[in-house]
């Protein structure tokens, strides 16, 4: 994809953004492949499949980005990455910006949690002063040298509650956010109540097991959400279907062959024709 659109021109042409998560080259691969229109690199997923780790904060600017660099290759699409909390003060946030702008990110959301930062939905977070967030949004702001669109997080609804956090991403969109998301609401009301605060892009989480109800994509773009994250999805589910099948393994029970994905078509998958192409053109 030579000319990939905005973000701003996604959420402009779709009204509502349907983001799943990937966590490897393959998982951006087999979205692209789905019919997605773009995909969201979140923590949680990376650091659990890449580095065998949860999300409280063990991996840093460094690490992530190897990691998003690596999914990158899967898949042309546009991506929204999580810049966490910057990784420090407004120097960090800055080189964070740099960073995923670097690397082809669209967008990017930054959360207002102190460090070390955790899952939005585990129990044990805190979030900094309101003003310690507006000056890592301005920064960011400042720091981006092309359309990244910058999504403001606020993880204050399970400290303080809903009417802070909503406070709160009133202020960030004054620093400079492009867009906000509330994370973790425990009720359809707080959703509802959510959708209707703001003119700027929404975005929303469906975290499998977590404290917000799971919703279907089409109830929450018709209470006027922007972008819909499935962030963990797939790599929950991976961890399923892994499990099952070394336990079957383990126990001497063959699979039906039904049950994968064919030779062939994991090849096809994988681009084998393209590189045979070139190899039978140069080699």
């Amino acid at each position: 994809m030579t000319n990939k659109p905005t973000w701003r021109d996604l959420i402009e042409n779709e009204k509502c953004l349907v983001l799943p998560g990937a966590y490897d080259a393959l998982t951006a691969r087999l979205i692209e492949k789905a019919g997605f229109s773009a995909y969201i690199v979140g923590g949680f997923p990376l650091v659990g499949a890449r580095y065998g780790v949860p999300d409280i904060g063990l991996v840093g600017l460094g690490e992530m980005s190897a990691g998003v660099q690596d999914i990158m290759r899967g898949s042309d699409l546009p991506v929204m990455v999580d810049g966490d909390h910057g990784y420090g003060d407004v120097k960090n946030v800055t080189n964070t910006v740099r960073t995923y702008e670097r690397l082809g990110a669209s967008a990017m959301f930054l959360e207002d949690q102190v460090m070390p930062k955790r899952c939005g939905h585990m129990a044990g977070k805190d979030v900094v002063p309101v003003e310690v967030m507006e000056t890592k949004l301005r920064a960011a702001a400042a720091a981006r040298n092309g359309d990244l669109f910058i999504v403001a997080r606020t993880d204050a609804r399970a400290i303080h509650g809903l009417d802070d956090a909503l406070r709160r991403c009133e202020r960030y969109i004054k620093a400079g956010a492009d867009g906000v998301f509330v994370e973790a609401p425990e009720t359809v009301e707080e959703l509802e109540t959510i959708a209707k605060a703001f003119d700027v892009p929404q975005m929303c989480n469906m975290l499998v097991g977590g404290r917000t109800p799971l919703l279907s994509n089409r109830e929450l773009a018709d209470m006027g959400y922007a972008m819909i994250i499935h962030g963990i999805s797939l790599v929950m589910r991976a961890a399923r279907v892994f499990q099952d099948s070394l336990a079957a393994i383990r126990d001497d029970r063959p699979e039906a062959a039904d049950q994968f994905a064919g030779f062939d078509e994991f090849k096809t998958i994988m681009g084998f024709d393209d590189w045979a192409d070139v190899e039978g053109r140069f080699g």
